[in-house]
């Protein structure tokens, strides 16, 4: 029988988005990861302090202090100083943060269908009727559901050709045209 001498560590390093074109991917590089959603979720509810991010998380101090130092790095938290003795400071959204708002209201709300209904704690609601709220993502110009059906990328100031040959052949396919 064979014996192992030694042990091998993997570490799993997470991949940059910081360089990629796609909006979807510099904002997945921006927001980082499920805990940093989780305290926008909760700083949506008022919180602004790590002990309270922590007691509503139940996250380690240690993720918890670089998630919301990315946050800061990121421009989506603002990190002040509310006492100096000892130095406490508190993490307030940034406009780029509250911007996040309609992110989290349409994971909330994909959730909230694929969930099974025993399961759920939380309900979006109507701050001054208490009634559930219902999303739906518009158009804010023309105020038109967005669906997979009505919705395609378009090439953007940054693309290049292959981008834009890619663009116009999934459009094609997607219409039924010969590209």
């Amino acid at each position: 029988m064979m014996q192992v001498s030694s042990i091998m560590t993997c570490i799993m390093q997470r991949t940059s988005f910081a360089s990629f074109k796609c909006p979807a991917a510099r904002a997945l590089d921006s927001v980082g990861d499920w805990w940093s959603i989780m305290i926008l979720r909760d700083a949506f509810q008022g919180l602004t302090r790590f002990d309270e991010f922590q007691k509503s998380l139940g996250v380690a101090p240690n993720i918890l202090t670089r998630r919301l130092a990315h946050l800061v790095e990121e421009g989506i938290f603002e990190k002040r100083l509310y006492s100096e003795r000892p130095a406490r400071h508190e993490y307030v959204l940034t406009d780029k943060g509250r911007d996040f708002f309609p992110v989290l209201m349409a994971l909330f709300s994909w959730g909230r269908r694929h969930v099974p209904e025993d399961d759920l704690a939380f309900l979006l609601g109507n701050a001054a009727s208490g009634t559930e709220r219902h999303t739906k993502l518009v158009d804010a110009e023309t105020g038109e559901e967005l669906t997979p059906k009505n919705t395609c990328l378009l090439p953007g100031p940054a693309a290049e050709e292959s981008d834009r040959e890619r663009i116009a052949r999934v459009r094609a396919w997607y219409l039924g045209i010969d590209a």
